[in-house]
């Protein structure tokens, strides 16, 4: 359902007193370029819970609960290795820190806190 023109500008607005007051909380919070969805990792987590769709037919075709558990843990990891977001590199221009491992957002949330009451003090 798309936003109407009132709630548009509200967002709009929001989001400029958002960089207004704390920009690098609003960088961090937007879209990541080096975090991008990846063609290649669709189609194969697709195949892959095709093919794990086949094999828990089978296991029930065939009455075997094995191959059907096997199937139906395929078929997750097909669908969990769809929905995977690539990272992208160092080498593919990923912002951070070198030598820094990339952090967890509740990381950064913690970071970002334990500054501010060291710049308050």
């Amino acid at each position: 359902m798309p936003l109407s023109e009132h709630e548009q500008k509200l967002l709009e607005q929001l989001e400029k007193q958002l960089h207004e007051d704390d920009p690098k909380f609003a960088s961090s919070m937007g879209s990541d370029p080096g975090r991008s969805w990846s063609t290649r990792h669709l189609v194969i987590g697709v195949l892959g819970a095709l093919a794990g769709i086949l094999l828990l037919l089978l296991g029930v075709s065939l009455q075997s609960i094995i191959v059907g558990v096997l199937g139906f843990i395929v078929m997750g990891a097909g669908v969990y290795f769809a929905t995977m977001r690539n990272s992208g590199g160092r080498a593919a221009g990923t912002r951070g820190k070198p030598g820094k491992p990339r952090s967890s957002f509740m990381s950064n949330l913690e970071e970002r806190w334990e500054e501010r009451h060291r710049g308050d003090s």
